[in-house]
């Protein structure tokens, strides 16, 4: 039998460190916010960005998991397709994303469990330069313990077909959704504002149908994740809400960021 390819880091030393020592001090500096005492919810929404401007608002939704390092060993993990083109729902071919923090393992039996959607996929090429699901792994190695990754790249896909997925995939406490997206691109600081704060509502109050295109580069798996927790009489919070003009970058053109809480 062949072997299955190991994904390679694709943005190590440009979207954040490559080296393990500032790297953990970065992602520590991220997560050292205040959070509630509560359970850990069952799914967050986080940015996707270089950590120079969207790291703090991403460390505000992994800061709520410390409650649940030993719980959570299972993280289905979504995010859009920013280099390939996709149909439905990409899942890599291999079996492990290297990172510099060590190897996070691929949860083959969950991803070979959905053969038979039609949406869901095989497609390394996919997966190889892609950084939105990426970045998110960091945060994860030093959020939880032992844990496998189950990752889609989402691209010309239904918020049904993504909720169809999240719903088979939902499993119990020991299984964390992550969706990854941006908010809005580009616009002014003021106009992003007030974007930003028309889909957070959409969030909040779980009505993917008011999420349009531009406001989300994640939206389709936004959307799945919101029609599941609507049906599952979930709640959505609001935890940060900023932009690039915030953290790192001018005003004149910024890039939105949030991090919610499902649960």
């Amino acid at each position: 039998m062949s072997r299955r390819p190991i994904r390679t880091p694709a943005v190590a030393g440009m979207f954040y460190p490559a080296e393990p020592e500032p790297l953990t001090g970065m992602v520590h500096e991220f997560l050292n916010v205040p959070h509630g005492s509560g359970p850990a919810p069952k799914a967050i929404i986080a940015p996707h960005a270089g950590y120079v401007y969207s790291g703090p608002i991403a460390g505000t939704a992994y800061a709520q998991l410390e409650g649940a390092r030993s719980i959570i060993r299972r993280v289905v993990l979504l995010g859009p397709s920013h280099r390939v083109h996709v149909r439905g729902l990409a899942a890599p071919e291999s079996d492990t994303f290297a990172m510099p923090f060590g190897d996070v393992p691929v949860d083959r039996a969950a991803i070979d469990g959905l053969a038979d959607l039609p949406q869901v996929t095989l497609n390394e090429e996919a997966h190889a330069p892609e950084h939105g699901l990426e970045v998110h792994l960091p945060f994860l190695q030093l959020t939880l313990d032992e844990f496998s990754i189950v990752p889609f790249v989402v691209g010309d896909a239904t918020p049904e077909e993504v909720a169809e997925v999240i719903a088979r995939l939902w499993g119990g406490p020991e299984t964390l959704i992550v969706i990854s997206s941006d908010l809005s691109h580009y616009h002014d600081y003021d106009t992003a504002r007030r974007m930003d704060e028309a889909t957070s509502k959409a969030i909040e109050t779980l009505r993917p149908e008011d999420i349009g295109p531009e406001q989300a580069c994640g939206r389709i798996p936004i959307q799945g994740l919101l029609i599941v927790a609507r049906e599952k009489g979930l709640r959505a919070e609001i935890l940060d809400l900023r932009n690039s003009g915030d953290t790192a970058g001018p005003r004149d053109q910024v890039v939105g960021y949030g991090a919610y809480a499902v649960g």
